[in-house]
């Protein structure tokens, strides 16, 4: 891995001493901010050292686990001098489960080291230095807020008193598939507790195995349970055929009143972990009805919903608010979903046109927007990349955008296409800081300024936090100065896993394959961890790359896997 883009990843410029930290060893560490994951991070002569569990202001023990280059990752081992912020995690697994990785902050210091972390990633990967960014919006009821869980299974290792092995349901630890058994989780509903546990026992009872991934054997994969104000939704992922699911469906009915909806989805790709193609109906309806700022939707076992009802309605009109629509005001939704801020903008704006890929949600979109009446928003479904570009092409403009990409942030092709668009205000919805700060500084090198930035803390108790930028196009006699460099486009959270050679050496270790830096780049790419622009690429315009084979793409992708890059 290039070496200037870790250093930028965590912080560190040319100027830095560092001195070889070598895995075993023992550090005293002073921590000093925070990384993108809500790690602390200390500095010991110039090296960057990740700690997870550690707060600023804290001087702690650390056993160096990896050491790279420019940074090093340790494990805490004892608080040396503790912050005023830091709280006994109120949680039997916070140890084990890879969910809240910071119950062990303050909700104060939690909102703290999110604006830190989005005005950190604005300034190193942005470039916008001195930028202000302001508080991160706080949840009112920061626990038990999610609409939404997904439970996985697993059998238990020993036999019970009936020689049978158990079935057991909870979370995996964080970056592996080692199951989690959870019977509390103070993020989730209390419905998803307790539809998790009567599907156990439902398995118990039948002998139904969980799906071994190493065995490639057993039937019970995972539970998905969505709750909306037009009741619970349940819905059980198989490998095959769903035996005894008449008693499967009683037993929730009698244990889950609020019960509106049960679902059976098969799905036998071991690395998908979505509820499959195919599903069938087993009780109730297969659309569940919420409400979004006012705005009714129906909602089913695909459809992407923001897990906290009560921060979605703070984000959604934060970016609405940002926009500061009028009458006159024609506005693209790219990466629109099943409409819900594409609704609330039409009842601000002259015309909104929203764009998809996913054709369910773009026709899930056009049913919530005879749902809702409205008729001056309208839904098309095709890639941002090339929709955007073919609409200004065709002389189509648009005087605002609201932009809400995946976490991969948006193409260089789609960001073109917004400039050229006319677009005078951008506001960007993103669930990533680095892949926001990398646009925006794409979008700045183009004319546009960041306006406001304003962090929403949609998911209390982890580090994840989502974001509205308000860009505003400068004009002619404006200029803003930010430096374009593809080497600094491409940092993600995943560049600090693994090096190149790391990855070729696991990939020679278990599959036998030997793999080039290109071959690793195009899977990456493929992956969603982004590339820059000019590696490895040919001198010559007529020039063809050599594409990586089936064989060793499977084996690349396992690499990034077992790294946690993917």
């Amino acid at each position: 891995m290039d070496l200037n883009r870790k250093r930028m990843n965590a912080g560190i410029t040319a100027e830095d001493n560092r001195s070889e930290l070598s895995a075993g060893s023992t550090v005293t560490l002073e921590i000093t901010a925070y990384g993108s994951e809500g790690q602390g991070i200390a500095r010991h002569n110039g090296m960057a050292v990740f700690v997870p569990g550690a707060i600023c202001g804290e001087t702690v023990e650390a056993e160096i686990k990896k050491a790279a280059p420019s940074f090093a990752e340790a494990k805490l081992q004892k608080i040396l001098r503790p912050s005023a912020e830091r709280v006994i995690p109120p949680c039997p697994h916070y140890a084990e489960c890879g969910g809240c990785d910071i119950l062990h902050m303050s909700y104060a210091e939690q909102l703290r080291m999110k604006r830190e972390t989005v005005r950190s990633a604005m300034e190193r990967i942005g470039g916008f230095r001195g930028i202000e960014v302001l508080p991160c919006i706080g949840a009112d009821k920061p626990e038990h807020y999610r609409n939404k869980a997904v439970f996985q299974f697993a059998n238990a290792e020993k036999t019970n008193k009936k020689n049978l092995r158990q079935v057991l349901s909870g979370y995996y630890e964080q970056k592996s598939h080692k199951l989690v058994p959870v019977e509390t989780c103070m993020i989730q509903n209390e419905e998803a507790m307790t539809a998790k546990r009567i599907v156990a026992e439902w398995a118990n009872l039948f002998d139904i195995r969980a799906f071994d991934e190493k065995q490639k054997s057993g039937t019970l994969r995972q539970l998905m349970v969505r709750r909306t104000e037009g009741g619970t939704m349940a819905a059980i992922v198989t490998t095959g055929a769903l035996p005894h699911s008449d008693e499967l469906v009683s037993m929730l009915r009698r244990g889950l009143p609020s019960l509106a909806s049960c679902i059976h989805g098969i799905n036998r790709n071991p690395r998908d972990p979505g509820i499959g193609s195919k599903t069938e109906l087993l009780f109730g309806s297969a659309e569940l009805a919420e409400t979004v700022c006012g705005l009714k939707f129906n909602v089913g076992a695909h459809s992407f919903l923001q897990v906290n009802p009560e921060q979605t309605q703070k984000l959604y009109l934060a970016a609405a608010n940002a926009l500061n629509l009028t009458a006159n005001d024609d506005v693209a939704d790219v990466f629109c979903g099943i409409g819900t801020i594409s609704l609330l903008l039409a009842q601000r704006a002259r015309s909104v046109l929203g764009i998809e890929a996913v054709p369910p949600a773009v026709k899930d979109a056009r049913r919530n927007a005879k749902l809702n009446n409205i008729k001056n928003a309208e839904f098309i479904c095709e890639n941002a990349e090339t929709a955007l570009p073919r609409l200004v092409a065709e002389g189509k403009r648009f005087s605002a955008i609201l932009l809400d990409p995946p976490r991969r942030g948006a193409e260089k092709p789609a960001l073109d296409a917004i400039v050229n668009s006319g677009a005078e205000r951008i506001a960007y919805v993103s669930c990533n800081p680095a892949t926001l700060a990398r646009d925006c500084k794409i979008l700045a090198a183009a004319g546009y300024a960041p306006m406001s930035v304003q962090p929403v803390d949609m998911f209390p108790m982890t580090h994840h936090v989502e974001t509205v930028c308000l860009l505003s196009k400068l004009k002619s006699t404006q200029h803003i100065e930010v430096e374009v460099k593809m080497d600094e486009l491409d940092l993600t959270d995943a560049e600090k896993k693994a090096t190149y050679q790391e990855i070729k050496d696991y990939v020679l270790e278990h599959s036998g394959l030997k793999v080039s830096s290109l071959y690793i780049a195009q899977i990456k790419q493929k992956c969603g961890i982004i590339e820059r622009e000019n590696y490895d690429k040919p001198k010559s315009e007529d020039a063809k790359q050599p594409q990586c084979p089936p064989e060793k793409e499977k084996a690349i992708k396992e690499a990034l896997r077992h790294f946690g890059m993917i």
